[in-house]
């Protein structure tokens, strides 16, 4: 903890403490103007203590609101241990001049004092946290009336929450060190291509917080910009359009490539067959299912066509709107079959001069991600074996292997790999994993 979270807890609990006990102190103080004056400045700094959050150095206002949160429950968890503490002193002390009407008034408003916090810091909290997903939102939101249940829940989140901050902290100080070296000033610009079923929206970024935390050590970012779903090959031509355009633009010789999921796949055929391979420094494949997956065979093979053409025609539509020109869903999956994978990996041959290198991820359960890949989880657990959701581990090998991450009774999952929830995971920072892989291409020429 810090000096300045220090000095905030203690005046929080001294505030709180004194403004539960504005009842004894006008008892036993004797000059009552003196009693009046200081009440108006302890609830004058109350209000302060529920209006202003902390503010700490090179941390950002929604992480100062977010510990502030927690201060604020924590503070008053503390004030209440103060406050339980002296009753018992005060109940077992000789010629007590409080009556036991004074004694209920006082409990009255202490109650009344510290809900105010506690209530502040939760809705902070809930706003401002990205750990606590949806899950923990709910839990507390309808739970908070069911006795100890509630204090439980609550405790959880604020163990999440602390956990966040001790993040971001740790973040700023990596990059506080390293700032001036520019770790991930390649000598290439980064292209990041995203996965089957999403886009490169302006807003919502595919790949979370982690191109921004490379910009901050110096990586120069762009992003593949194809449709969302498509036959590879169709893929590959966007994605080859889109990096000649940012050679030209930018007057690099060369990019490197960071490709998530099918993504592989289509930077793979965009480099063997159409030429884009002179343009490539290196390829490196995050959980790409080079070798396709085996319940994808199982689900095209099942489905009725009826429901397989509804489907597709509804995603069609939906991508259409949201700024895919031509999206075809059933060519984009069916690409992903052992049999499509297969003819692939025989027609599109690794180029001589491009780096190809291949990370994937794996988790341990089928609890450790939500829908869809707890459900993706088992089928590939069934047909395939450990996988990340969506991936087995062996279809994501290619090249150079980077190795199999996982974490904590979790692990890490598809999505998790490109921080798409945007949560911190316990013994996986994946910002700072990144970084670490595009240091190394640095460190290699690229």
């Amino acid at each position: 903890m810090n000096d300045k979270r220090i000095y905030f807890r203690i005046r929080n609990i001294i505030i709180f403490t004194l403004l539960m006990n504005m009842i004894f102190i006008f008892n036993i103080m004797k000059t009552k103007i003196l009693c009046y004056i200081i009440g108006i400045i302890v609830l004058l700094i109350y209000l302060y203590i529920n209006i202003i959050p902390l503010r700490l150095k090179k941390l950002n206002k929604r992480v100062c609101i977010m510990v502030s949160g927690y201060e604020l429950i924590a503070d008053s968890s503390l004030a209440v241990l103060i406050e339980i503490i002296l009753y018992i002193f005060l109940l077992n002390t000789d010629n007590l001049t409080i009556n036991s009407k004074e004694f209920i008034i006082n409990g009255i408003t202490a109650v009344c004092v510290l809900i105010i916090p506690v209530i502040n810091g939760f809705m902070r909290m809930m706003f401002t946290s990205r750990n606590l997903g949806i899950v923990n939102r709910l839990l507390i939101v309808l739970l908070w009336w069911a006795p100890i249940l509630n204090f439980i829940i609550l405790n959880g989140c604020c163990k999440k929450v602390r956990y966040e901050y001790f993040y971001e902290q740790s973040k700023e100080l990596r990059n506080d060190v390293r700032k001036e070296n520019e770790v991930c000033r390649t000598r290439y610009p980064i292209v990041m291509v995203h996965g089957i079923f999403f886009r490169d929206w302006m807003f919502i970024n595919y790949w979370g917080r982690i191109p921004k935390e490379l910009m901050r050590n110096g990586a120069q970012i762009f992003y593949g910009k194809q449709q969302s779903s498509n036959a590879v090959c169709k893929s590959a031509q966007e994605l080859k359009e889109n990096i000649l355009k940012i050679i030209n633009d930018t007057g690099c010789e060369k990019v490197n490539i960071i490709a998530h999921s099918k993504g592989g796949l289509d930077s793979r055929y965009a480099i063997s067959c159409l030429g884009l391979s002179k343009y490539v420094a290196s390829l490196t494949t995050v959980n790409t299912p080079h070798r396709g997956c085996k319940y994808v065979d199982f689900l095209l093979d099942k489905a009725p066509d009826k429901f397989k053409n509804y489907v597709a025609k509804k995603y069609n539509r939906t991508f259409v709107k949201l700024g895919d020109k031509n999206p075809d869903f059933l060519a984009g999956v069916a690409d992903l079959t052992l049999e499509k994978c297969s003819q692939f990996n025989i027609k599109v041959k690794d180029v001589e001069g491009v780096l190809y290198q291949s990370v994937t991820s794996k988790m341990k359960n089928m609890f450790s991600s939500g829908f869809p890949l707890n459900i993706g989880y088992i089928l590939a657990k069934i047909f395939d074996g450990e996988n990340d959701g969506l991936v087995e581990v062996s279809s994501a090998k290619w090249g150079n292997f980077l190795g199999t991450l996982t974490a904590g009774k979790k692990g890490i999952s598809h999505g998790d790999m490109v921080d798409l929830t945007r949560q911190d995971i316990r013994g996986y920072d994946v910002c700072e994993f990144y970084v670490d892989l595009v240091r190394k291409l640095k460190e290699k020429g690229n």
